[in-house]
């Protein structure tokens, strides 16, 4: 073995010192300073967030699909890919400030802090099919490609389309994204351009109406369960149309997010010197930011064949005929302006840094009460920290809302995390604390308040302690939260807002473990627990686990990884939330309990060859049982909520694909 060249070792040691990939031009990695062929097949890239200084790797992952499926393992969604969503483990919100109030759809929509910006050596893209049962398609597309050793570009596009196996339940959804980010030769300043938007579209049907003692569900005659009678939308032919996308009862949201942050550094030059190259450097100690945001966003529920019967029966309002148009709207838009300054205490550590800013934002809003216009004013600061030994790990931050609509609300989060040894594992605590207004669909001027009186809601105040303990060489972690809330806002039949001023608590404990059962066989656990302490119109799931046992190998084949078994999720009984098309919010109801005889399963077979994976999947195998007079069917279908079931067999096929150009 040759033994590595001092420049070379020294070089490495200084760029392992910067944190950061800023100083050495936006390379990123310092793989990235070697020199390439142009006709190598290889590339180096990474990506950052845009609120994170560290830089991370594309997931090449096969074992669990959840991470490349749009909706995540602990979440239930009513039916149908693209319906409503929510998570299964409580997580009241905890950020202040303004808030529409429609999260029901989040699942499926880009979030801007979730928005990656690449550095990569070669051009970089990603080609990504899901095809389902009932023609459900799933496309995603992804580009990248640095036109400038310090200007990356990026666009990424998804699609998801399915008709659903009920009346009344399809849906169509775009998303798109284009983020640059560029950095000047002198290494000073720093350019970050986002384009991100949305088009959520889901047909309502209000649940299946079941109307005899005995479910529905177990009738013969409606094994095909389109033909199922369902409470809105009325009666619709079957169309697997990939481009029809008009609704005559559903959701209908469009949002749109502009950002233009701009850094610029003063500090220190400095630079490396080989043979042959000259690598610029630069010390930042003080940094100074201008970062402008639009926010659009159009929420929009509509009921072309309204049934004067229903709308009576569960939101108490009076249609002039008995079938009518239903339509409700808020329109909203919001311009922020944040002026920040940063200090860098280490200027060879970007890890660390003490940031202060101060936001200016105006709102504007159509609503069926008239046009309305608000005005924020906020102050922020933050606190990080990575050491260079890479054993602790401190982030702290916190807003306050001066004047405007939330004057008063406030936000706090500290978080302290520290690598225990290699063999011990990382340790984190945290805190957080947030008193809010209430969200905006609370308020009497929205166009989707159908409460009756007048209410003016207090603050809402939330709580929130955390530990997690996490041992990669025994792939276990162990997670435990403690919520501590007072002014609970909440839904409740159909269309009626509460508050609960009660104080109480929610107590949650999560364990994940992969334990190894075979020279290539792993049981991948996940065990959730939950308990409300305190007599609150709050229902959580006690009990809920997922588990994975499958053969994780290559079967003999050098280029072949494989991951293949099956999948099992229990949701242990319980008094699930109900779902509020009109509002398209779920809502706390105590008089159903939600109890499924068999847990989901399905059987799955994902394998990866070099840039090629394939996911082949059978779900709701629990569904299948044998029918009266009808042969075989899978129409045992679980429910999520009430008049909210599940389909039967669903068959999955999809393959990611990715290429360097």
């Amino acid at each position: 073995m040759q033994a590595q060249d001092p420049v070379i070792r020294n070089l490495g040691n200084k760029i392992k010192q910067l944190g950061g990939s800023r100083q050495l031009g936006g390379s990123g990695e310092s793989d990235s300073l070697r020199r390439r062929n142009k006709h190598e097949d290889s590339i180096t890239i990474s990506f950052r967030y845009l609120d994170s200084v560290r830089a991370y790797k594309l997931d090449s992952s096969i074992s669990d699909f959840s991470t490349r499926f749009p909706i995540p393992a602990t979440n239930i969604y009513l039916g149908n890919i693209g319906n409503a969503s929510r998570s299964l483990l409580f997580s009241p919100v905890l950020s202040a400030g303004f808030d529409p109030g429609f999260h029901a759809y989040d699942v499926y929509k880009w979030k801007l802090e979730k928005v990656r910006f690449f550095n990569t050596t070669r051009p970089y893209s990603e080609i990504n099919y899901l095809l389902g049962s009932r023609v459900e398609q799933v496309i995603e597309l992804m580009h990248t490609q640095n036109v400038k050793p310090s200007w990356n570009i990026a666009f990424q596009y998804k699609l998801i389309n399915s008709p659903g196996f009920f009346q009344n339940q399809g849906t169509n959804h775009n998303n798109y994204l284009f983020t640059s980010k560029f950095q000047s030769n002198n290494l000073r300043y720093n350019n970050y351009f986002v384009l991100l938007g949305s088009k959520i579209q889901s047909w309502e049907n209000g649940g299946i109406i079941d109307t005899g003692p005995v479910s529905i569900l177990d009738n013969p005659i409606y094994k095909e369960r389109f033909n199922i009678n369902t409470h809105i939308g009325g009666v619709n032919a079957f169309s697997g149309n990939f481009f029809s996308s008009k609704i005559t009862t559903g959701t209908q949201y469009s949002e749109f997010t502009a950002l233009l942050r701009q850094q610029y550094d003063l500090g220190k030059k400095d630079s490396i010197v080989t043979d042959s190259t000259v690598t610029p450097l630069f010390f930042p100690r003080l940094r100074f930011e201008h970062t402008v945001q639009v926010d659009k966003g159009n929420f929009v529920f509509l009921d072309y064949r309204a049934d004067s019967v229903y709308y009576k029966k569960y939101y108490d309002t009076t249609l002039r005929k008995p079938t009518d148009t239903v339509i409700l709207k808020d329109r909203w838009q919001a311009i922020s302006n944040d002026f920040s300054i940063y200090q860098f205490p280490d200027a060879k550590n970007l890890q660390q840094f003490i940031k202060l800013g101060i936001t200016l934002q105006n709102i504007s809003g159509e609503l069926a009460s008239g046009k309305k216009t608000f005005f924020n004013s906020f102050g922020h600061a933050e606190y990080r920290n990575k050491t260079k030994n890479q054993q602790w790990e401190i982030q702290a931050n916190g807003k306050l809302f001066f004047t405007g609509f939330n004057a008063g609300d406030f936000e706090l989060h500290i978080s302290l995390q520290r690598l225990l040894g290699k063999k011990l594992g990382y340790l984190q605590l945290g805190f957080e604390n947030a008193s809010r207004t209430p969200s905006f669909n609370f308020d009497n001027r929205s166009s989707f308040y159908f409460h009756n009186t007048v209410t003016n809601f207090k603050k809402e105040n939330n709580t929130h302690l955390f530990a997690s303990y996490f041992l990669p060489s025994f792939k276990f972690r162990l997670t435990g939260h403690y919520y501590l809330l007072t002014n609970y806002s909440y839904i409740t039949n159909y269309y009626e807002l509460q508050q609960e001023s009660t104080l109480f608590n929610v107590l949650q404990f999560a364990l994940q473990k992969t334990i190894k059962i075979g020279k290539r066989w792993n049981w991948h656990a996940e065990v959730y627990f939950q308990q409300v302490i305190g007599d609150v119109p709050v229902n959580v799931i006690p009990f809920y686990t997922r588990n994975r046992i499958a053969y994780e190998g290559n079967l003999g084949f050098k280029n072949l990884d494989i991951a293949m078994g099956l999948e099992i999720k229990y949701r242990a009984a319980y008094k699930a939330d109900n779902y509020s098309p009109a509002l398209g919010q779920f809502f706390y109801q105590d008089s159903i309990t939600i109890k499924n005889d068999l847990p989901d399963i399905s059987a799955y077979v994902h394998f990866r060859i070099k840039p090629f994976k394939a996911f082949i999947r059978f779900e709701n195998l629990n569904t299948g049982r044998k029918l009266q007079g009808e042969g075989f069917g899978f129409t045992n279908n679980n429910l999520v909520a009430p008049d909210y079931p599940l389909p039967g067999l669903q068959i999955r096929v999809g393959i990611w694909w990715s290429f360097v150009n």
